[in-house]
């Protein structure tokens, strides 16, 4: 994710935990660690999304303005990331069957990733846990990639390939 993604998501996770305080951006920016200027960016697209609530002024501020219920973690990736854009590899080898298997799993871990943060609502997320069914099913899905196979094969698993597809590498 990119530094204004993962700030994205550290803002709102502190804004819904406390969704009835208003933050200064400068007390976020000095949390984090960033410029003020670089997440003034980041909160006003937040605004802009209807995530957050802005107010101008002497003790204005940003406030959670979503629903932390209904507000899943992918809705706020997919405001700083280009989630559609395709993941086809132009590296030397990508046309070969190692490449391709790569690929495959690759391809198979972003959606794992994707459909984890689509299961996640901030209202979940001010416990620092990871919920118990974003969990199980990232083990269960972590359990299907794992390299299983005799010295010198690569076992590639995949929902979409079941049983299995082996390619001697």
């Amino acid at each position: 994710l990119q530094t204004s993604t993962r700030l994205a998501l550290y803002s709102v996770i502190a804004f819904a935990a406390q969704p009835d305080r208003q933050f200064a951006a400068a007390e976020i920016a000095e949390k984090y660690g960033v410029s003020l200027h670089h997440l003034a960016k980041v909160l006003r697209e937040l605004c802009v999304a209807g995530i957050l609530d802005s107010t101008r002024g002497v003790g204005g501020g940003y406030r959670f303005a979503g629903n932390a219920r209904r507000l899943t973690l992918m809705d706020v990736i997919e405001r700083f990331e280009d989630i559609g854009a395709s993941s086809e590899s132009a590296d030397a080898g990508a046309e070969l069957p190692e490449g391709r298997a790569l690929d495959g799993v690759l391809s198979e871990i972003d959606e794992i990733a994707k459909a984890t943060f689509r299961s996640i609502p901030t209202s979940d997320t001010s416990t620092g846990r990871l919920p118990d069914t974003a969990r199980t099913a990232t083990s269960a899905s972590a359990a299907m990639l794992s390299p299983i196979g005799h010295a010198g094969e690569v076992m590639v698993m995949s929902t979409r390939t079941m049983p299995s597809l082996t390619e001697t590498v």
